[in-house]
C-alpha cells in the first residue's frame, strides 16, 4: 500500500505508452478548451439576441403606450393641482328596499 501511494509516476513503465498518454491527454485539455470557448460565444451569442429583443419590444410598447396617451395639457386635472370640478346630486335612499 505504501508502495502505490508514492509512485507519482505514469502508471506505464513503457514510455511509448506514456507518450502515447501525455499525447491524448494534452489533446483532451485542448478539445476541451476549444469546445469551451466555442460553447461561449454560442451562448453569449443567444444571450445577447434575447437581450436585444427583449429591449426592442420594450422600447416599441413604451412607444405605442405614449402615442395612445392624451398629451398633459388636456389633462384639466393636472392643470388645477389634482382637483376635478363637477356637480352632483343626492338621491335619497329607496324606503320600499328596507
Amino acid at each position: 500500500m505504501k508502495y502505490s501511494s508514492l509512485n507519482r509516476g505514469l502508471p506505464s513503465g513503457n514510455p511509448i505508452t506514456n507518450l502515447f498518454v501525455m499525447v491524448v491527454g494534452v489533446l483532451t485539455i485542448a478539445a476541451s478548451i476549444v469546445f469551451g470557448f466555442f460553447a461561449f460565444l454560442i451562448i453569449g451569442s443567444i444571450v445577447l439576441i434575447m437581450a436585444s429583443v427583449i429591449g426592442i419590444r420594450i422600447w416599441w410598447f413604451n412607444r405605442k403606450m405614449r402615442r395612445q396617451a392624451p398629451p398633459q395639457s388636456a389633462n384639466k386635472a393636472s392643470r388645477t393641482g389634482g382637483v376635478i370640478e363637477g356637480e352632483y346630486q343626492v338621491v335619497p335612499d329607496d324606503p320600499k328596499t328596507d
